[in-house]
């Protein structure tokens, strides 16, 4: 007997591109005659029975939303076999024969569990912060870097306007990744990142020259996770007295939200139809993750076991670029 019914959830931090990777779940089952569940808030609502029947219709629409329309949730609870248990009885009890798993690395370690109870379980890498072991990329990255460097865009104009300096914080409490892109392409004077120590000192020398090759702004990007984040880097900087007009925008949750790219939507649409056709196969116990171009499995104790960190290239490459 083939698969019957699957289930798809979201769990972590929302990424723009998870409904798109809904979508692709349900009407790949769909279009292959398996019947398509919700589980709403993630496992805490796999541990409570919360599902929804999801039909080609109920993913119509959602391709170009972000967030995530099944909700999601951090449920620390779910580290202890017990809950497991109790999810994996509620979704059994639903009808589902095997889940689909979008989200980060708390995600792929619960995705982990169920199958090690020997439930037929697919990963999908989405964090924003890119921090998700195995894969180049995960959904929401691209989309994100979109929102950081729009902003950056914009303040610039107004920094240049005022020859104000301006520490832009990014996310990645653990991961430096949006932050070393972003320096990158925005053209930053400056990046700091949780991977790499950088002291005031070495900020306060990279604006003084910026303004003394002749710029009429300096920006530095600086990830929510570095040595200094940026109010306290402001404060550090304003006691050394470099005689700038020094300004912190924390861009937070606007990072997670909007539209999700066309990059992000492909990638989604790749990945819900791999882990589809894998769950169909027969196969379990893994994520799909992009590398070199292409859908590769990575093993859920991989994924799940530490974090991806960002290619210390590009700190070079950062740093040699701010001139």
């Amino acid at each position: 007997m083939g698969l019957k019914a699957l289930a798809v959830l979201t769990g972590g931090g929302d990424a723009p591109g998870m409904n798109a990777c809904v979508r692709a779940v349900v009407r790949s089952a769909l279009a292959n005659g398996v019947r398509a569940l919700g589980v709403e808030r993630a496992y805490e609502g796999m541990a409570k029975g919360e599902f929804c029947e999801l039909g080609a219709r109920d993913v119509g629409g959602i391709i170009q939303r972000g967030g995530t329309i099944l909700k999601t949730a951090r449920f620390p609870g779910f580290a202890k076999i017990e809950a497991q248990k109790e999810g994996l009885a509620k979704l059994k009890a639903a009808g589902a024969e095997a889940l689909v798993a979008i989200g980060g690395d708390g995600t792929m370690r619960g995705a982990l569990a169920l199958h090690k109870l020997g439930f037929p379980v697919i990963g999908i890498p989405a964090s924003i912060d890119n921090d998700v072991y195995g894969t180049d990329i995960s959904i929401g990255v691209d989309t994100a870097l979109n929102t950081i460097i729009e902003a950056i865009d914009k303040l610039r104009d107004t920094a240049s306007s005022h020859q104000r300096a301006f520490l832009v914080e990014t996310m990645g409490r653990n991961c430096g990744h949006l932050a070393l892109m972003s320096g990158i392409i925005s053209g930053a004077e400056m990046t700091l990142i949780p991977e790499q120590d950088v002291e005031p000192g070495e900020v306060a020398k990279a604006v003084r020259e910026a303004y003394a090759r002749g710029k009429t702004h300096a920006i530095v990007v600086v990830s929510e996770g570095a040595k200094y984040p940026a109010i306290a880097l402001k404060e550090k900087l304003n006691a050394m007295n470099l005689g700038v007009d020094l300004r912190v925008t924390v861009l937070g949750h606007t990072q997670r939200g909007g539209a999700p790219s066309a990059w992000d939507r492909l990638i989604a649409a790749r990945f819900g139809v791999n882990a589809v056709e894998r769950l169909l196969a027969g196969k379990s116990g893994v994520m799909v993750g992009l590398r070199a171009r292409e859908v590769a499995d990575v093993p859920l104790e991989e994924a799940g076991s530490r974090q991806r960190e960002p290619d210390m290239e590009y700190y070079r490459m950062a740093r040699m670029l701010a001139q």
